[in-house]
């Protein structure tokens, strides 16, 4: 996301190496081309507009001192505006209220709404604790009221029945009441989403909200929708009383710029950020981490959450007892840690949080292909025996031949498997010995691009 925005901020701020302090001229030149590549990320252009003036204010004789360069000190300017831009700081959600909390949730047929209310379901129930109810007000898709009820099931959340032949505001009130008296915390209300806006949608939605005073409702956008995204926000946050925004697929291939825009033409936070299809897939939208992303910066604090939530405390404390030893990494510990990284949300999400120095080795990576390489070696490892999964070195050419047939795979898919855990372990070994420079350096031969 917004990968091709880093790039250009990157290549403007090499523009001003040498210069002793930032000057209206000499930055110019930068902000035309940020200018433009806001513009080509699909921000809005009233968003560019405002950003650029603010940069520019905020620029103009700012001092170079000590070892900063221009190009870093302009950096600074701008990752404080984008910042201000996206909203400051994370803004939760307000469940503040009188037990159930209720959120009514908005957008467009295709935003992904339905799945959004799965994750942000899962999400309250697990880190916050509440009892989450969820309900469809979708009558005219049999199959969106059937999608929630498989989403609830999914997220371990009570799912209220309904029929296409109720009315939405019936089924909305009978909700309540069963929330109430079942003492739930929270109710997530799924409304209908049409291909456009129309003045029915619009009319429905405002009678649903005059019925159920919700204390949250969040307007549901695909960040893949560029200019359009634009268009819609500002219609839903003139016909609702909207408090927050949660952009879904920031993770796709898109220009990414309704992130930079929402928040300046709705005038309401963005709350959650949705990445990928898994309902783990739903981050809390932090504006400063976020700038430091399009900055090229990174945001090693999500990954750290990202960490903290993925990893079994346990088994890690385990597997750091077998790597102070250096002994006994098996190929049972070897899928154990490609588990725990796909808990993490695999590999490309964890480069897209790290700075783009160290993202580089990994850009080459074709799309899907870590998440396909790493089910075929769960597939090897599982089709192995016990014995050979603790005594790796049991495996000679028949029973390689056994191992790839149970596998699916070729035997040099085996042969590549046993190479690369032979790396780990020896890497593993150098770590226990304290041996961090010959780690490195075992490293730059298994990770193209190291330096």
């Amino acid at each position: 996301m917004l990968d091709n925005l880093t790039q250009r901020l990157a290549r403007v701020m090499k523009t001003l190496r040498g210069e002793a302090r930032l000057t209206e001229d000499n930055i110019a030149d930068a902000l035309r081309e940020v200018r433009l590549a806001l513009l080509e990320a699909d921000v809005a252009l009233p968003a560019v507009k405002m950003f650029i003036s603010a940069v520019k204010e905020k620029a103009v004789g700012e001092e170079v001192i000590g070892s900063l360069s221009p190009g870093q000190a302009l950096i600074g300017v701008v990752h404080r505006e984008l910042t201000a831009l996206m909203g400051e700081a994370h803004d939760g959600l307000n469940l503040a209220t009188q037990p159930p909390a209720i959120v009514l949730m908005a957008g467009l047929q295709g935003a992904g709404k339905t799945t959004t209310v799965g994750k942000l379901a899962k999400l309250l129930r697990e880190t916050q604790k509440k009892k989450v109810l969820v309900v469809s007000c979708d009558v005219y898709r049999p199959a969106a009221i059937e999608q929630l009820k498989t989403v609830a099931e999914q997220a371990s959340v009570d799912f209220f029945p309904c029929s296409t032949n109720e009315k939405p505001v019936e089924i909305a009130r009978n909700a309540v009441d069963w929330a109430k008296r079942h003492f739930f915390d929270v109710l997530l209300v799924d409304t209908a989403g049409r291909l456009s806006i129309d003045e029915a949608m619009m009319k429905e939605i405002a009678e649903l909200h005059a019925a159920l005073k919700p204390i949250e409702t969040l307007f549901v956008v695909d960040a893949m929708l560029g200019q359009d995204a634009i268009n819609t926000a500002k219609a839903f946050s003139e016909a609702l009383p909207l408090t927050g925004v949660i952009l879904t697929k920031l993770d796709g291939d898109s220009r990414g710029g309704a992130a930079l825009s929402v928040r300046h033409i709705t005038g309401k936070p963005i709350k959650y950020a949705g990445v990928g299809e898994k309902l783990s897939g739903l981050e809390p939208f932090h504006p400063e981490r976020m700038a430091s992303r399009i900055l090229g910066m990174g945001d090693v604090l999500s990954l750290i959450e990202d960490a903290r939530k993925g990893i079994d405390e346990a088994k890690a404390v385990e597997f750091a007892k077998k790597l102070k030893s250096g002994k006994n990494f098996d190929l049972n510990d070897f899928k154990e840690q490609i588990g725990q990284m796909r808990k993490m949300g695999g590999i490309s999400s964890m480069i897209d949080k790290l700075p783009a120095q160290f993202a580089q080795a990994a850009s080459q990576m074709p799309a899907g292909g870590e998440d396909k390489a790493v089910r075929r070696i769960e597939g090897i490892i599982n089709s192995m025996t016990p014995d050979e999964r603790s005594k790796p070195e049991l495996i000679k050419a028949s029973r390689k031949r056994r191992i790839a047939t149970g596998a699916g795979v070729q035997v040099q898919e085996v042969n590549r498997l046993l190479k690369q855990f032979e790396q780990t372990q020896k890497m593993m070994k150098q770590f226990s010995k304290g041996g961090i420079g010959k780690l490195m350096r075992s490293m730059k031969g298994m990770m193209p691009g190291l330096r």
